[in-house]
């Protein structure tokens, strides 16, 4: 064909993986941070916590899909997606940051305390949400607007998925904060008060960066797609999503695999607890007197093996998938990678029984570590699938109505990490309730463990070591089934990759056609 294909350039490419990674950062600072924070912490009861997580997505549902009409509507000389990636990096850095400036729910004297302690915390999370909406959306959506071409196309959106991947370093805010805690505590500061203002001040610097590297996104990037004359309401966009049937395919598959995000959610609370007793800082070891001796080999093996596994497997994955995704038809590879990825899940809980409980020894943590590599490896391959197969369905619904809500179909990822976050909080408020793990039992765990106790073998009241197998169950079994679950709506995939790239040459063509 001779039409001219528009396209994104090095520099908008490059601009627009630092606004991604920036904007993961601070999603990662939320996802695991302030869930570690609002259990470990401040230690909000485990139900409290669950139904803030729920009342967060239920709002979600309705708002994700509101944003991406206001997206879609929306016309300025940047284009519809580009001023909100200007304008609010900042206010999401704020909302982030206020999100942990609370109290401490074990230590309140009063029930107006605790009650305003879990209000605060459910009103700020809940703003959080709305404020990650408004950027989330277009910066998703923008990517079918930076090109014409679809291998470009999945080019960057495999791309943005390592960007976003790396932004996980976010969850790092856990052990960079009990640092910092532990050195308030050195200066005479109460042990729960200094874990604290560990938390509050890594997030301030941490989320400072990451809005700045947000911003890069929105001043870097160019629209290069037209935009029809066609708008929609609100109502009427509802109805689009549901009524495009691989995109109503994809995001409930998507649902279906929520319990996957248990392992985002539990893992740094299983690391930390599990393997490092309940603090990073005991991975050095240190004489009478307080100076530096060695690390501790197994601790360290155990951390390092979990958390490489998990991110390594993820970036693997996210590298080599837009190459598969040109020689395997992109249903088969999201079907494979949904039902051979639940075998490493699984076998996580396997082994843990078969340890007697403790998978802490060297051996049993490069085990753990390799499940967790291909767990990790299913989990990065399905969010570039996901990615591009979304953004096929907004060229689907282009060239069956005339316009592309990018916007309203990008929401629809939006809506499926977010539910499926606030779904698995649920199942891990319930298993942890269930076992005791909540509220002022975590307080005294955390006590426990300064005064020698060991996490693996700990008797809360629920019985030894009941705390650990909860976590195990809630990162392998759960997901196990979820991944399953999740393959049952893309078996019959709607849209073949042969059909779209009919679809895509005639759009590209009509477009030219229209330009001339």
């Amino acid at each position: 064909m001779g039409e001219r294909i528009r396209t994104y350039s090095g520099k908008e490419l490059r601009g627009y993986l630092v606004g991604m990674f920036g904007q993961n950062l601070i999603y990662n600072i939320i996802a695991t941070g302030l869930y570690f924070y609002f259990q470990n912490v401040i230690c909000l009861p485990a139900m409290a916590l669950g139904w803030i997580m729920a009342v967060a997505r239920v709002w979600d549902a309705i708002n994700d899909p509101m944003m991406g009409t206001i997206v879609d509507k929306t016309r300025t000389k940047w284009g519809k997606c580009r001023p909100y990636l200007i304008v609010f990096p900042g206010i999401i850095g704020v909302a982030t940051i206020l999100t942990f400036i609370n109290g401490n729910y074990a230590q309140a004297s009063t029930g107006t305390q605790k009650f305003l302690i879990v209000a605060w915390a459910a009103v700020s999370y809940i703003v959080w949400g709305m404020c990650f909406t408004v950027c989330d959306i277009p910066l998703w959506g923008i990517t079918s607007l930076m090109t014409e071409d679809e291998n470009d196309r999945s080019k960057i959106l495999g791309l943005a998925r390592i960007a976003a991947g790396i932004g996980g370093i976010g969850v790092l805010v856990v052990q960079v904060a009990q640092v910092i805690g532990d050195a308030f505590k050195n200066n005479g500061m109460e042990a729960s008060k200094a874990s604290q203002m560990g938390f509050i001040v890594t997030v301030i610097v941490m989320t400072v960066i990451a809005s700045l590297l947000f911003e890069v996104a929105g001043l870097t990037t160019r629209e290069k797609v037209e935009q029809s004359e066609k708008r929609y309401t609100f109502k009427e966009n509802f109805q689009i999503m549901f009524r495009n049937k691989p995109f109503r395919q994809i995001l409930i598959s998507g649902i279906l695999r929520s319990p996957i995000q248990l392992l985002m959610i539990v893992a740094m609370t299983l690391v930390t607890y599990y393997y490092a007793n309940g603090n990073i800082m005991n991975i050095i070891i240190t004489d009478e007197a307080g100076k530096f001796v060695g690390f501790d080999i197994k601790v360290l093996v155990g951390i390092g093996c979990v958390a490489a596994g998990l991110f390594v497997g993820q970036f693997v994955a996210m590298g080599i998938t837009p190459a598969l995704i040109r020689k395997i038809e992109k249903k088969t590879l999201y079907n494979f990678y949904s039902i051979v990825g639940a075998i490493p899940f699984a076998l996580i809980y396997v082994f843990y029984k078969i340890s007697g409980g403790d998978l802490t020894t060297v051996v049993w943590s490069i085990v753990v570590g390799i499940c967790v590599f291909f767990a990790g490896g299913a989990l990065g391959g399905i969010n570039v699938l996901q990615s591009v197969m979304i953004a096929d369905c907004v060229d689907y619904e282009e060239y069956t109505n005339g316009v592309r809500t990018d916007g309203v179909f990008f929401s629809g990822q939006s809506f499926i990490t977010k539910l499926s976050a606030g779904i698995a909080s649920i199942l891990s408020s319930v298993v942890f309730a269930a076992v005791g793990y909540s509220g002022a039992n975590v307080d005294k765990l955390n006590k426990a463990i300064e005064q020698g106790a060991d996490f693996v073998t700990y008797d809360g009241g629920s019985g030894a070591g009941k705390y650990a197998a909860a976590m195990f169950f809630l990162i392998s079994v759960l997901p196990a089934v979820g991944m399953l679950l999740s393959a049952l709506p893309t078996l019959k995939y709607a849209l073949t990759d042969k059909e779209h790239k009919r679809i895509l040459d005639e759009l590209v063509a009509k477009r030219a056609s229209k330009s001339e």
